[in-house]
């Protein structure tokens, strides 16, 4: 059964950092690309950041030079770092896995950034 899991979501006052990771089980890891959403209240499911298999990785303008995507093929993690963190930043962050024809989400992890 495959499994994928976010952590590392919480509350921070704008111009911070946090770390979400996703961990995922039951599929070839190494070969899947990985990518981070998020949703707003009352706003449409957006792209944060890419990664692929071969590490290739592509950002929503709104995130870049802030958020770094990244993966550790050996822990079957895939991490956001992200810095320099605003309150438009606010939202659930969903990690999303794509194994051949196949898609999993997580479940999603909240982020609230202060003013």
């Amino acid at each position: 059964q495959v499994q994928v899991m976010e952590s590392g979501g919480g509350l921070v006052q704008a111009g911070g950092s946090l770390r979400l990771s996703c961990a995922a089980s039951g599929v070839s890891f190494r070969s899947s690309g990985m990518g981070w959403y998020r949703q707003a209240p009352g706003k449409q499911r957006e792209l944060v950041a890419l990664i692929t298999g071969g590490g290739s990785t592509n950002y929503a303008d709104s995130v870049k030079g802030r958020f770094t995507i990244s993966r550790d093929n050996a822990k079957k993690t895939v991490y956001l770092q992200m810095n320099s963190l605003k309150p438009e930043d606010t939202s659930v962050y969903y990690c999303r896995m794509n194994n051949g024809p196949y898609v999993h989400w997580g479940q999603g992890t909240q982020v609230t950034v202060s003013s």
